[in-house]
This record gives C-alpha cells, sequence and structure tokens, in this order.
C-alpha cells in the first residue's frame, strides 16, 4: 500500500499494468528524467510489483500485480489528474511501434525477396517444412511477399496469407496470381490478432515475423485459438542477439528469443510437445543464428 500511495509510481504501475514497456518509453510517456523512473522502478521492483527482462540494451519492464492490487491500482491512478494524458500517450506510442513496422514492410514490397533479411534462410526453411508436411488448412503469419505461402500451397488444401501491410498484400496477391496458385488466401492483418476463426487451422506458421510484434505472447495466444485441437505451431525466429541496430535497420521490436524464453511463452499459450532448436547460423557478423521452434494444441 506504501508503494501505491506514491503519484509517480502510481503513473508508472498504470502504464505497466497495460503494455510491457523501457525506461526510454516511460520517459516519453511521463515526461520525466531517466534517473527519476529508474528509482521508482527499482522500488516497484523490490516490492514485487514490476519484473525486467533484458532486451539487447533495453530493460523491458512489465506489471507482476495480483488481479485486486492491479485493480486497487487502476482505481487509484483514475483519480489523478495526469492519468487520461498518459493512456493518450501510451495509445500513441503503439500506433508509432506498429506503424514504424508498417512502413518498414510497404518500402519492402516488391524486393522483399531479394533483400537481405536477418534470420531468412533455406535451409532454416527447409528444417521447418520436413516438420510440417500437410494437406490441411494453413496460416502463414507474418507472410510478408507470400514466399513461404507458395511454398506451402504445393501440398496444403488451403494457405491464408496474413500481413500488417497492405502494399505487401497487394504484391503477394499478384505473385501468386502470376504463379498460377489458387488456393492462397492474402489478408491484412496483425498478427496478435489475426482475422481467423477459432479452431479452423491445422497448422500456424511464424517465419521470421514474432520479433515484429509488440507483445509475441498474445500473438502465440491468437495461434493456439485458431488451430483446431492436435493442430500444429511451427516459429522460425531469431535467437537471442545483441544487434542494437536491427531496432532501426529492420523495423525489429525483440532481439530475438531465447530457446527457454521462447518455450515457456509456448507453454504459457497452452501448446503441449514443444521442441526447440537452432538450425542455423549466419557467416557475416552479426552472425545471427535462426531458432527453430514446434508444437502442437493439445487434442482435448
Amino acid at each position: 500500500m506504501k508503494l501505491l500511495a506514491d503519484p509517480t509510481r502510481l503513473r508508472v504501475l498504470n502504464l505497466l499494468d497495460r503494455e510491457e514497456l523501457s525506461v526510454a518509453d516511460l520517459q516519453e510517456l511521463l515526461g520525466m528524467g531517466q534517473s527519476r523512473i529508474s528509482t521508482q522502478l527499482s522500488q516497484l521492483k523490490a516490492g514485487g510489483l514490476v519484473e525486467d527482462e533484458r532486451s539487447g540494451k533495453n530493460n523491458i519492464y512489465r506489471s507482476r500485480m495480483s488481479r485486486e492490487i492491479a485493480r486497487l491500482a487502476r482505481d487509484a491512478a483514475d483519480e489523478l489528474p495526469e492519468a487520461t494524458k498518459d493512456l493518450t500517450a501510451l495509445r500513441h506510442l503503439m500506433r508509432k511501434r506498429q506503424d514504424r513496422a508498417r512502413l518498414y514492410f510497404d518500402q519492402l514490397a516488391g524486393r522483399f525477396g531479394r533483400d537481405y533479411v536477418p534470420g531468412r534462410s533455406w535451409r532454416g526453411l527447409a528444417e521447418a517444412l520436413l516438420k510440417v508436411m500437410t494437406t490441411g488448412v494453413v496460416a502463414d503469419l507474418g507472410a510478408g511477399e507470400g514466399t513461404l505461402s507458395q511454398l506451402l500451397a504445393q501440398r496444403a488444401e488451403k494457405v491464408i496469407a496474413i500481413d500488417l501491410s497492405e502494399k505487401m498484400v497487394e504484391f503477394a496477391t499478384g505473385l501468386a496470381r502470376q504463379h498460377g496458385i489458387h488456393n492462397i488466401e492474402f489478408r491484412v492483418g496483425d498478427i496478435e490478432n489475426p482475422p481467423l476463426e477459432a479452431g479452423s487451422l491445422d497448422l500456424a506458421l511464424f517465419s521470421q515475423a514474432l520479433h515484429h510484434a509488440a507483445h509475441p505472447q498474445r500473438a502465440l495466444d491468437s495461434a493456439i485459438a485458431a488451430l483446431k485441437p492436435g493442430g500444429r505451431l511451427v516459429i522460425l525466429d531469431l535467437l537471442a542477439h545483441q544487434f542494437e541496430q536491427a531496432r532501426e535497420l529492420y523495423a525489429d521490436t525483440w532481439l530475438g528469443f531465447g530457446e527457454g524464453e521462447l518455450a515457456a511463452m509456448l507453454e504459457r499459450a497452452g501448446f503441449s510437445q514443444i521442441e526447440t532448436a537452432v538450425v542455423d547460423r549466419e557467416p557475416e557478423p552479426p552472425c545471427f543464428q535462426t531458432l527453430l521452434a514446434v508444437a502442437k494444441k493439445p487434442a482435448t
């Protein structure tokens, strides 16, 4: 209760209860200096109300409040004069993140397959495809130009390719039509809340897409909801790295994932039979490594 009595700590908790944020994010949202925010976070962490996780040079903070404490904190924060402004600023920040990722992929439309993309390796793709040869309904989440979707369409009954960029979807649709592939349906959508019916998929696949999500856990939660009982999930992504420039160069939100970290997220989402492996390492600096994960939605 003493921790909740301070207005600044209440404002911080009110934001972290909604989004995972760095110190720099909180500086921007609250208009306060780094030392002041770091001090408040240190006290909240010591009190067990927040936790942090290292991502490159940044620590990403999230709420650890119980439902009861979170309710009390929200009620108290709602009485602060800054509460409305803080939440408006948070919505703006999240829109900026999404717009930055969309702009990056809009600019890549038409040249995505020819340009370098971290972690995109044919060896990695082959490893994944060998795991998931299927004839059912497949979703390629974060499909880009649909290169992988076209490969999957050769064996799948239907492929639903989803991407946030309208221009990327437009280009991919034309490319599939040009190649005479008719069992791919391209949809514009966010992988955290994809336009998919519950229980409609035999396979969901993220290929170098999950590290662009603001909330990877939400993307995995949505994927398991869209899968049929017994349906499978495949993830190809970057192994955790320290190449901070990836945020600007490739619009990356997360600097890859550790094997244990990704397995834990899959387990939290409700997946079983989880397997992870590092399947490729690029020879040129920064030597990105490709992480493969496969999992299954329980049959019952």
